[in-house]
C-alpha cells in the first residue's frame, strides 16, 4: 500500500448484493510512533524509550507534547529544549521514532518513566492502584465564570466538528478531538486512529500555539468517554467535554469528583447530562 499523512489506497472488494467489485479505497493509516526521552538525572544526560503507540503519522509533536502533559513529565511547552525525528534508524522507522530533549533541571517524579508505556490505539490505564494514583494527582477544575452553553449551540457541535473531519470523511476510520468556545466556534481539532491521541494532539496542539482549553471551552470527542479520556481532560483543566458516545461509570465518577462536566449521546437533538449540568443553560 502506498502511504500518504492520514489515508493511503488499497484494493478492496465490494460486495453489493450478489455482485462483487475490485475497486481502489482509502483507507486509513496507522504506524507505530516510539517517543524516547532524554533527560538529566543526578547530573548526567539518561535516554529512556518512553512509549511505543499506535498512530496516524502527523502532528506527533502535539501528539508527545499531549502525553507528556497528561502523565504530569511536563507543565508546559517551556519544559521541552527541542523534539526531532531520530536519523539514525531502519528505513521502515523513518519518521517514527521521536526524541524529546527535557529542559536541564526539570522536576519530575521519575517514577513515571518506570511505568510500561507500551500503548495502542484502545489502551487505557490498568488497575485499581493506577486509577487511585491518577485520582489522587488531578486537581479540580475550579467554576469559575464560564459562560453556559445553550442546548441550541450544543446540537450543533457534532456536524460542526464532522465537516472538518477530513480523514474520517475519506475512511471512516479516525477518531477525532474538537475544541470549541461556548458559542459554538470550532477553535481546533487533531484525528487520529486512536481515542487517546487524538485527544493528546489537541491539547498538546493547544500547549504549543499558546491556546487557552478552560475558560467558556468545551472539547467534542468522536467516540465514548472512558476514565483516561477524562483523566486527559481535568489535567487539561478543560471544563466540559462532551462525546457521540457513552461514558463509563469509572469516567462519570472522575468527572464528578473533579468538578468536570460531562455530556454524552451528542446528537443533533439530544444529549445527556451526567456530572455538573451547572455549565449548560436551560432551553427554556
Amino acid at each position: 500500500m502506498k502511504k500518504s499523512g492520514l489515508v493511503t489506497y488499497g484494493k478492496v472488494y465490494k460486495i453489493r448484493g450478489e455482485r462483487a467489485n475490485a475497486s481502489q479505497d482509502l483507507i486509513a493509516v496507522e504506524e507505530p510512533l516510539q517517543i524516547r526521552l532524554e533527560y538529566v538525572y543526578k547530573e548526567a544526560w539518561h535516554e529512556k524509550n518512553l512509549m511505543v503507540t499506535m498512530r496516524s503519522p502527523g502532528h506527533d509533536f502535539d501528539l508527545a507534547m499531549g502525553f507528556l502533559f497528561a502523565e504530569g513529565i511536563i507543565q508546559g511547552e517551556k519544559d521541552i529544549l527541542w523534539m526531532r525525528y531520530c536519523e539514525k534508524v531502519k528505513k521502515e522507522e523513518q519518521g517514527n521514532v521521536l526524541v524529546v530533549r527535557l529542559a536541564d533541571g526539570l522536576d519530575f517524579d521519575s517514577q513515571v518513566l518506570d511505568r510500561n508505556f507500551y500503548t495502542h490505539s484502545s489502551c487505557g490505564v490498568c488497575g485499581k492502584t493506577a486509577i487511585d494514583a491518577v485520582q489522587a494527582k488531578l486537581e479540580k477544575i475550579r467554576p469559575g465564570d464560564n459562560k453556559k452553553m445553550s442546548y441550541q449551540t450544543l446540537f450543533t457541535l457534532q456536524d460542526a466538528a464532522l465537516v472538518n473531519q477530513t480523514g474520517f470523511k475519506y475512511t471512516g476510520g479516525l477518531h477525532a478531538a474538537s475544541l470549541f468556545d461556548s458559542d459554538g466556534n470550532l477553535i481546533l481539532l487533531r484525528e487520529d486512529v486512536g481515542r487517546h491521541n487524538a485527544l493528546d494532539k489537541l491539547v498538546g496542539a493547544a500547549l504549543r500555539e499558546g491556546m487557552s482549553l478552560q475558560k467558556d471551552r468545551i472539547v467534542v470527542l468522536s467516540g465514548r468517554v472512558s476514565f483516561e479520556m477524562v483523566q486527559k481532560a481535568v489535567r487539561a483543566g478543560i471544563p466540559m467535554l462532551a462525546a457521540a458516545g457513552a461514558p463509563t461509570n469509572l469516567s462519570v465518577d472522575l468527572a464528578e469528583d473533579k468538578g468536570l462536566t460531562l455530556i454524552g449521546f451528542l446528537k443533533k437533538d439530544r444529549f445527556n447530562i451526567y456530572t455538573h449540568a451547572g455549565r449548560i443553560m436551560d432551553s427554556g
